[in-house]
């Protein structure tokens, strides 16, 4: 700002007013501020800015995700950016793949680069280390999972209500060999799904069978690989419940691969005829829906939930903190749809 002070014959001050767009200044003195802004490519420095204004925002949040590569967490990332940009604030973005130490890191640079506030997807562990960024004047929402040790403005979704939902479907289109393929155990949203396909099948009578459970599956090739192997048991499931979109990307491209199967010979062509026939006949509900969803064949059954209203909730809950409420935290649960397409109400296969 000296330079172009100087470049342009005015106080500092007169440069600082021209910069902020302020009124107070002659036509003819700002064109030459104006001017010598352009010949010497200043541009304003909102960090150095703020750390001289106290009580300043810096017009930042940061993002906390899971997994920005996932197709759910993309769509909840754009939906706090589009919010964001309304309230004339920019996004920062990091992912966490579920790890508390790596979580940490990516809080410790965003709150170095003193963002107003955070919306945070919680890893599974205690999440108290942010008490003391809050006591420091930063905001905290969290999205998609509550936080331990931490009570904070939270958006959800009735995970139980869904799974139940889900299993419940299959259920009356006949099926009691039910698997479940899900994520890791420690993940809010999997214990959750978890309790919900068990609470189904419990209010049906039907028992649990762990050898068709299968916990831990972080991507599509696990996924395909479990439902090989559970399609490659004596007693293979009829109907499958997956807990959430990428291991039912996973699961359906396994199911297909075996349905095209040709019966090869002997023992191992006929294991593998036996798996190609079950996964043939196999019914699929999944929780969250996936991209061409309506062009498998069959169409894919699923529990929807929509993370553009979440991530738009949880920004718009940030906003409000940022603002100056001071409401109790609040606690904001949306519901899931059962979108029915044909894979959730195929029919099992009667064995002879």
């Amino acid at each position: 700002m000296r330079d172009v002070a100087n470049a342009a014959g005015v106080s500092l001050m007169t440069v600082s007013r021209v910069v902020a767009g302020e009124p107070r200044v002659a036509p003819g003195t700002a064109a030459k501020v104006e001017k010598a802004v352009r010949d010497l490519g200043y541009q304003r420095d909102d960090i150095a800015r703020n750390l001289r204004i106290k009580d300043r925002t810096t017009s930042t949040i940061g993002l906390v995700l899971d997994d920005l590569a996932n197709p759910f967490f993309a769509v909840m990332a754009r939906a706090v950016e589009d919010e964001a940009r309304r309230q004339g604030y920019l996004v920062l973005v990091g992912s966490t793949n579920d790890e508390i130490r790596r979580e940490r890191e990516v809080v410790s640079a965003f709150c170095a680069r003193h963002v107003d506030g955070l919306i945070v997807v919680p890893t599974a562990g205690s999440h108290a280390f942010l008490s003391g960024r809050m006591r420091s004047g930063t905001k905290v929402v969290c999205v998609d999972r509550p936080a331990k040790g931490l009570d904070v403005d939270t958006v959800t979704i009735d995970n139980q209500d869904g799974a139940r939902r889900a299993v419940a479907h299959l259920l009356d289109h006949g099926h009691s060999r039910i698997a479940f393929l899900g994520d890791r155990e420690d993940i809010w949203t999997q214990q959750e799904r978890y309790s919900g396909y068990t609470q189904a099948l419990s209010s049906r009578g039907v028992r649990e069978e762990p050898s068709l459970v299968r916990h831990g599956l972080r991507a599509r090739a696990d996924a395909h690989a479990a439902v090989v192997e559970l399609m490659d048991l004596p007693n293979p499931p009829t109907a499958v419940f997956t807990s959430n979109d990428l291991i039912t990307m996973g699961v359906v491209e396994g199911l297909s691969r075996l349905a095209r199967t040709a019966p090869g010979s002997g023992a191992a062509g006929a294991a593998s005829a036996a798996s190609a026939a079950a996964a043939a006949g196999v019914a699929l509900v999944g929780f969250d829906d996936v991209a061409l969803a309506d062009q498998l064949n069959p169409p894919l059954t699923v529990v929807s939930q929509d993370p553009a209203a979440m991530g738009t909730s949880a920004a718009s809950l940030l906003f409000s903190r940022i603002e100056g409420s001071t409401s109790p935290p609040r606690s904001v649960v949306l519901m899931t749809r059962l979108v029915v397409r044909g894979s959730g109400e195929v029919r099992p296969t009667v064995r002879s």
